[in-house]
């Protein structure tokens, strides 16, 4: 078995409400086993038989629209892959855990659909953006509460979904796994 961690976009905001023990049998009822959810935002450990992680990422997305009508950005990662997100993040030990982000990508956006996204942001605000393995760091040097940098506008420019988590959480994750 391997270990993976789901990283759920929306989940309690919005209008996506949904409780973690829901969350945890809904996995549990499709034989994911040791699941453990962290923090209430989308964050859930199970372990499952080794396979590519964007099957699972489809299946866990069935699972949610099926179950809670849910259409959220499913990212699915192993423990390694955790672990690269903090190490391959540029801002990471050089602005605050807080504010630092790794944005996971549900695929891989083209360098040209990376590149519209920073040009793009550089006339919106002061954010520091880079370009990773299905997934885009970010240090939101302002704070994350007054940035126009959102989800949305993240996904237009790159052609897919995705969810972002702070260095914090993340390290807190991975301890976990």
């Amino acid at each position: 078995m391997t270990r993976y961690v789901a990283f759920l976009g929306s989940i309690n905001v919005g209008g996506n409400r949904l409780t973690m023990a829901d969350l945890r049998a809904a996995f549990e009822m499709e034989d994911f086993s040791n699941v453990e959810t962290v923090v209430a935002s989308g964050n859930v450990l199970f372990d499952f038989d080794e396979r590519p992680t964007r099957g699972l990422e489809e299946k866990l997305g069935g699972i949610l629209v099926e179950r809670f009508a849910m259409d959220a950005a499913v990212c699915v990662r192993d423990k390694a892959e955790v672990a690269a997100a903090i190490a391959d993040n540029p801002f990471a030990g050089e602005g605050e855990d807080k504010q630092v982000h790794t944005h996971f990508l549900e695929h891989q956006p083209s360098p040209e659909q990376f590149e519209r996204l920073i040009a793009d942001q550089a006339e919106r605000g002061t954010e520091k953006l880079a370009a990773g393995d299905r997934a885009l760091y970010i240090d939101f040097v302002g704070g994350v509460a007054d940035s126009k940098l959102t989800g949305a506008f993240i996904a237009r420019r790159l052609g897919c979904k995705g969810t972002a988590r702070n260095m914090r959480s993340l390290a807190r994750i991975l301890g976990k796994m």
